[in-house]
């Protein structure tokens, strides 16, 4: 069964339409994900995000259009693709009276685990949520941030292929937020496919290869973030901010020579530079490789918040102003 995985999207959305009464909550929308990818899914508050995240995760049953997980119908072989995903909900209910450890393994029991399958499954999504030192702690005593990573286990009980994330980042204090990011990161090097929803496009800027932004139940954009700005280039300049983890001589002079810089300067509280390119289409691997042939250890990269910020708000702006 697994072999028929091989090769296909791991999502693919395609002219799908769902109402509640009379309200169209998504409207004819397509777009698919790519295997071991993180895909952001980005929108305003009331833009149609939890209803596509319900309709792949079986909880709704599509209307209109089609939905395949991994290449599995999700209207018609729903089964298969319960099987491949985890759902984890903006609003998520916990049994606070039990142990980290009792939660887990009541929803292992229930996948019918035995219990030694449970005591190593716990065992390895503790660690690889960075929980397995508070295994034996009450829910109710712990912080919102680490409630998050109880429940991210939760979710990878059964090892699915692909993680339905519905605003996991909300309520978490800074700190919290870096490390959920750096989880989710760890997981796509094993091999997960990892569809989280925001309405903050920039807070998932450095995480997603690519990103789709929905507005009142219709998709505005579905590509990958660096085109996401490209599309507009000759009305905005990009600026790239590159963090070092030592001072690099002749690095300023080496971005100067690329095709469309307008000014590098160095940062000020940290080693580092700011690009800034004129309307050029910027290949980000020529930026990246003058830095590594100045002999640069890149501690960050990073487009400006600013800009991406501007390009959601220009493109759900457009939905009202027509």
């Amino acid at each position: 069964m697994e072999e028929s995985d091989n090769g296909v999207p791991a999502i693919e959305v395609e002219y799908v339409t769902h109402f509640f009464k009379a309200h169209r909550a998504v409207d004819n929308v397509t777009f698919s994900v790519d295997q071991s990818s993180i895909h952001g899914f980005v929108g305003p508050n009331g833009a149609g995000k939890t209803t596509s995240l319900r309709l792949l995760a079986t909880l709704l049953k599509p209307q209109h259009g089609t939905l395949r997980v991994y290449g599995y119908d999700v209207k018609h072989q729903y089964k298969e693709v319960r099987k491949r995903i985890g759902f984890m909900p903006d609003h998520f209910s916990m049994y606070r009276q039990m142990t980290v450890f009792e939660y887990l393994d009541f929803f292992a029991a229930a996948y019918g685990m035995s219990v030694a399958e449970r005591n190593r499954t716990i065992g390895d999504v503790l660690a690889l949520t960075d929980m397995d030192g508070r295994k034996k702690d009450l829910i109710k005593g712990l912080s919102r941030g680490m409630q998050q990573r109880v429940s991210l286990a939760r979710v990878l009980v059964h090892d699915p292929k692909l993680l339905l994330l519905d605003e996991p980042a909300s309520g978490l204090d800074p700190r919290a937020r870096i490390e959920l990011m750096e989880i989710l990161l760890a997981l796509k090097d094993l091999g997960k496919t990892i569809f989280i929803s925001s309405h903050i496009l920039s807070e998932l800027a450095d995480l997603c290869d690519s990103v789709t932004i929905l507005d009142r139940g219709q998709v505005k954009y579905s590509g990958s973030m660096h085109s996401l700005l490209d599309q507009d280039q000759d009305q905005k300049q990009l600026r790239y901010t590159i963090r070092l983890q030592q001072a690099c001589d002749g690095l300023e002079a080496a971005l100067q020579q690329l095709d469309g810089v307008m000014l590098v300067k160095p940062l000020d509280e940290v080693p580092g530079v700011q690009v800034e390119f004129d309307g050029t289409v910027v290949d980000t691997n020529h930026i990246l490789q003058a830095v590594i042939g100045q002999g640069g250890g890149i501690q960050s990269f990073e487009v400006d918040s600013r800009q991406l910020n501007q390009a959601f708000l220009d493109l759900t702006e457009a939905g009202v102003r027509q």
